[in-house]
């Protein structure tokens, strides 16, 4: 398997295009034509990983934090960044990051972070505006199942957990062939009544060239009349943190110490709670103080997430507990979780788990 066959498909659950604007996800170090011989599977991508990787024969590390934020002036291994770039490039060894694309993935990093605390009914937290597109296609009514099926084989029509999903309206179409035209049907300088078929669909914004190029080639007309609106709503399946319900209400302090135990946190810093019993529960994997507001909104008894900072606690304002269990124990199963997604799509692929710790935190 070639590097780009691995990289695709990850893209085509998280999208590069689905990353924050101060992200750098996606194919950092190596060739996409490269024929790869495993992958390593990571949180972080440091040194010893990388290390790691040539000792397993794995030449790509899949890893969801990136080893670059910002551009490099100069590689002389004055630091760990450089140092483990120059090691990955005199090795060989593809690096790859899938970050906050898979963070705002609706089955990624949150998804498995709600599975971990045993939550239910799990649902975007902040869901994205503006990621959706209305394409809208004039067909002749007897090609109508032909495109519908090149839309919904390209990836239209995919609303959360329903796929195929379209609307249509009859009418009557009107044309007139001109010099140099090759029409379907007509003659030149006639003007022509066509019985059409108006097929709308939702197409995420990432794949709507795909799609609609595969609606130009199903369809019979040399020139295709479509439309594509950008869509203002938000995408209830995409975006950061999610929020979900315990099967049953718990004391304060049993629900903290089942989450310490399946996080194996050294300590989990909160607020005071603002109830006896948890039962709503909101939380964002690594850095998430910026959607305390949406937990608040949506009434949850407690925001999980890691990173906040002594100042940010005072937030909670009495509306929430707010729950730091740190970024890295937030994010640990992230590997497993990618492990899981590489093997299934390519069970004949060799996968690995790093064994390297990657927390640079110790808790004495």
């Amino acid at each position: 398997m070639k590097l780009f066959e691995l990289t695709n498909y990850l893209e085509s659950l998280a999208p590069l295009s689905s990353q924050e604007s101060y992200d750098n996800s996606g194919l950092i170090v190596g060739d996409p034509q490269m024929e790869l011989t495993g992958a390593l599977i990571s949180l972080d991508c440091i040194e010893s990983v990388v290390e790691e990787a040539i000792q397993k024969k794995c030449n790509v590390v899949v890893a969801h934090h990136p080893i670059l934020f910002k551009g490099l002036k100069r590689l002389n291994g004055s630091d760990y960044v450089q140092r483990t770039i120059i090691k990955a490039i005199k090795n060989d060894i593809a690096l790859y990051a899938i970050h906050t694309n898979l963070d705002n993935y609706q089955f990624g990093v949150n998804a498995e972070i709600g599975k971990r605390i045993g939550l239910e009914n799990l649902r975007v937290l902040a869901p994205k505006k503006d990621v959706l597109t209305k394409l809208v296609v004039y067909v002749p009514d007897d090609y109508v199942d032909n495109v519908m099926n090149a839309l919904f084989e390209a990836g239209a029509g995919s609303i959360g957990n329903y796929g195929e999903c379209s609307f249509s309206t009859s009418g009557t179409g009107t044309f007139m062939p001109l010099e140099g035209a090759d029409p379907f049907s007509g003659n030149h300088g006639q003007r022509e009544n066509s019985l059409e078929t108006k097929v709308e669909v939702l197409v995420s914004k990432h794949i709507l060239n795909r799609v609609v190029r595969a609606m130009k080639q199903a369809h019979p007309y040399e020139e295709v009349a479509y439309e594509a609106y950008p869509i203002l709503n938000e995408n209830q399946f995409e975006g950061a943190g999610m929020i979900g319900e315990l099967p049953n209400p718990m004391d304060t302090t049993s629900f903290l110490q089942q989450v310490k135990s399946a996080f194996g946190c050294g300590v989990i810093r909160h607020t005071n709670p603002i109830k006896d019993t948890i039962e709503t529960v909101a939380f964002c994997g690594g850095a998430g103080s910026f959607l305390l507001r949406n937990a608040i909104s949506q009434k949850a008894d407690v925001y999980i997430t890691g990173d906040y900072k002594y100042h940010e606690f005072f937030d909670a304002d009495q509306q929430i507990m707010i729950a730091d269990i740190g970024h890295y124990e937030s994010e640990q199963y992230t590997s497993q979780l990618l492990e899981g997604i590489l093997t299934k799509k390519f069970p004949k692929f060799a996968v690995h788990l790093t064994e390297v710790n990657t927390n640079p935190i110790n808790y004495f």
